[in-house]
């Protein structure tokens, strides 16, 4: 057997900046640190964990000190669920270090220069923001190590939440969730105490058994709640003691359904679902527009922040009234509707179908026709003959997924020479490659960050392009 490496430990690296995935990230002699536990301006040593010839990876096991940009986390849960990463650092500092990651992508990484830069724009709400959450059962709860080394009895670990990061079959117990507001709270934790009293079986996810697997929740600011509760074991009894349970304890409740998914990944956009009681959807109001949203339905789940990010668009699209757009990875159609009533027309491309299904429902709710939506690949479906039987776009839009814009499609935006691009992206690195490709034909005029999820690593950027 070879012998066992010792543990290399760096000290004192000092903290500079935020990084992926609720890292802190630092350098120390020309060396950079993505390490975990700390934030920026601590200084800290540093279990090197990872070791590579550009950088090292980590966690901080020792502080020399301690930055003064920290804050107590409001979340008992905090640094076990993996969901809130920076809630120890002051919100300011976090909405000033995003948009330093926001245009340190495109000046460094893209090599280009930003004429106008303009303030991130931060959320009013902190807490409480999200319309959507999905939760977990599991008879694996997580322990805590001061719970294991209590000596206490857990023979009943079942448990209601989020899926521990790095233990796929362990679920982390939450009481409190302070991102979702309205009935959340009050609603999974009548779920898992009825669950425990009844006896219930939770789900195991490495034998495939159990009664009870996933609870999603959906509320909006018109004061609408759905409720699903997706079942693995189909036990019509049991299920339905359940159901009859919240829709007396919960009268407000305006969608309940529940799935029953026996599958081996807790997807459900290709399974039936059965209501219990109400309506099949709820309603959201985003600007001038109302929103059907089901339980498959796809929809930013910040929609404060949806709505300030949108308007950011529309001012930077900039339209008379008189314009032809064409908006990619258009989803639910939530950008082309919004900007419809601007507009002359509107061409969204999506590749979930689901997605279109809603943006037709919607555009119709809304009494909105100058909107066309299609299905497919946007690499796909945006080619010569679609430009031809659509025209050339006066201002595109394009909102891709964090891998960015295919190069095809790339190319062929080099090829329409729309005269404005909006391009919204959820990965300023990808989108600073595509604004390089870009480049070749367009000059970046301005650029504005908005910070959809408060206390994560995410951030959106908007950026306006304009023809040479």
């Amino acid at each position: 057997m070879g012998r066992r490496r010792k543990p290399k430990i760096v000290e004192s690296v000092r903290m500079t900046e935020i990084a992926d995935k609720g890292k802190a990230f630092g350098k120390k002699d020309d060396m950079a640190y993505f390490v975990e536990g700390a934030v920026p301006g601590d200084v800290v040593d540093v279990l090197v964990t990872r070791n590579k010839k550009s950088f090292k990876k980590g966690r901080a096991i020792n502080f020399r000190e301690y930055s003064d940009k920290r804050v107590e986390p409001f979340c008992p849960h905090f640094d076990i669920c993996g969901g809130c990463k920076w809630q120890n650092l002051s919100y300011e500092e976090q909405i000033k270090q995003k948009s330093q990651i926001a245009k340190n992508a495109i000046e460094r990484l893209g090599k280009i220069e930003i004429p106008d830069f303009q303030p991130i724009l931060g959320a009013e709400k902190t807490q409480y923001y999200r319309n959507k959450m999905e939760f977990s059962f599991s008879n694996k709860r997580w322990l805590t190590e001061e719970e294991v080394k209590s000596g206490d009895d857990f023979s009943n670990r079942n448990a209601l939440g989020f899926h521990r990061p790095g233990a796929f079959d362990k679920i982390v117990q939450i009481d409190h969730c302070y991102l979702q507001g309205g009935l959340s709270n009050e609603i999974r934790n009548e779920v898992y105490a009825f669950a425990i009293e009844n006896d219930f079986t939770f789900f195991n996810i490495r034998n495939k058994g159990g009664l009870l697997r996933n609870l999603m929740i959906r509320t909006s600011t018109l004061g609408e709640t759905m409720v699903v509760v997706i079942f693995y074991d189909d036990d019509k009894a049991k299920r339905e003691l359940l159901l009859n349970h919240l829709q007396e304890k919960f009268p407000q409740i305006t969608a309940l359904q529940y799935i029953i998914n026996q599958k081996a990944n807790d997807t459900f956009l290709d399974l039936p679902i059965e209501t219990h009681y109400g309506r099949d959807y709820i309603y959201e109001q985003l600007g001038h527009l109302k929103y059907k949203i089901g339980a498959k339905s796809f929809f930013q789940t910040n929609t404060e922040q949806a709505f300030n990010l949108y308007s950011i668009v529309a001012e930077f699209a900039g339209l008379s009234g008189n314009e032809n757009v064409y908006d990619l990875y258009t989803g639910t159609g939530s950008i082309a509707l919004f900007l419809a009533h601007k507009a002359k027309h509107v061409v969204g491309i999506e590749e979930v179908a689901p997605a279109i299904d809603d943006a037709i429902i919607n555009a119709k709710n809304n009494e909105v026709e100058n909107v066309t939506f299609y299905v497919g690949d946007v690499k796909d479906i945006l080619t010569d003959e679609f430009a031809v039987k659509h025209g050339k776009p006066d201002v595109l839009i394009t909102d891709p997924p964090r891998a960015g814009m295919h190069q095809k499609v790339v190319e062929m935006l080099l090829q329409l020479e729309s005269p404005r691009i909006v391009y919204v992206s959820c990965n300023p690195a990808t989108q600073a490659r595509d604004l390089q490709l870009l480049g070749e034909k367009y000059q970046l005029l301005k650029v504005r960050p908005v910070d959809m999820f408060p206390h994560t690593h995410h951030i959106e950027n908007v950026a306006l392009l304009e023809l040479k």
